[in-house]
């Protein structure tokens, strides 16, 4: 399973030659650093994804000894494995520039990454193939776009959850987002498996 984990790196060699610029484009665009550790977190997933979309990969690792299960597996542990290492190389590119963030940007950036991916990933297995990467690709253009429009019209219309929310400590409030967002990441895994269990190749 490491290799299948392994193989999405291979294959991303010339794209990965674009991760650090990217990376240095958000910053130095003065983007907010949960933006960059989003957008950092999500190159090489989905990358891999677009790429087994493109070249219709799956036919050929079913054919591998491989079960189905450790395909799915593999895809999303070696998601979180370069989730953190994209936080790592953000972190770190942050500090060389001098550019202020936290441990709570750091944990509303996974937290947003597992979200996105729990409910993306499944897509990729659930429709058919050619059209799912561009679909996915404007829904988080679309979501980037509205999610402060939507923590607004929470704050001001939810009035007992935003009370609610104010009373919990700083940091009660993003383990709590960041392990509800590992528990719908889980979630998603185990329907992810299932779709692939019964899809015919």
């Amino acid at each position: 399973m490491f290799n299948l984990i392994r193989r999405d790196v291979i294959l991303q060699k010339r794209q990965l030659l674009f991760f650090i610029p990217f990376i240095l484009f958000f910053i130095f665009m003065n983007s907010h650093p949960i933006m960059t550790f989003l957008v950092a977190s999500i190159f090489i997933p989905f990358n891999a994804y677009a790429y087994d979309e493109k070249a219709e990969t799956n036919v050929l690792l079913n054919s591998l000894p491989y079960t189905r299960k450790e395909i799915i597996a593999s895809r999303y542990l070696g998601a979180v494995l370069y989730m953190i290492l994209a936080i790592g190389l953000s972190s770190l590119a942050l500090f060389l520039l001098d550019k202020p963030f936290t441990m709570r940007d750091m944990a509303i950036g996974s937290g947003l990454f597992l979200t996105f991916s729990a409910f993306t990933f499944p897509l990729f297995y659930i429709f058919k193939q050619g059209y799912i990467f561009t679909i996915v690709l404007i829904s988080f253009l679309v979501l980037a776009g509205i999610g402060p429009s939507i923590l607004n019209y929470v704050g001001k219309y939810l009035t007992p959850l935003s009370q609610f929310l104010a009373n919990l400590s700083g940091e009660t409030l993003y383990i709590g987002a960041l392990l509800s967002a590992l528990i719908v990441y889980c979630l998603s895994w185990g329907f992810s498996q299932k779709i692939y269990q019964r899809k015919a190749f």
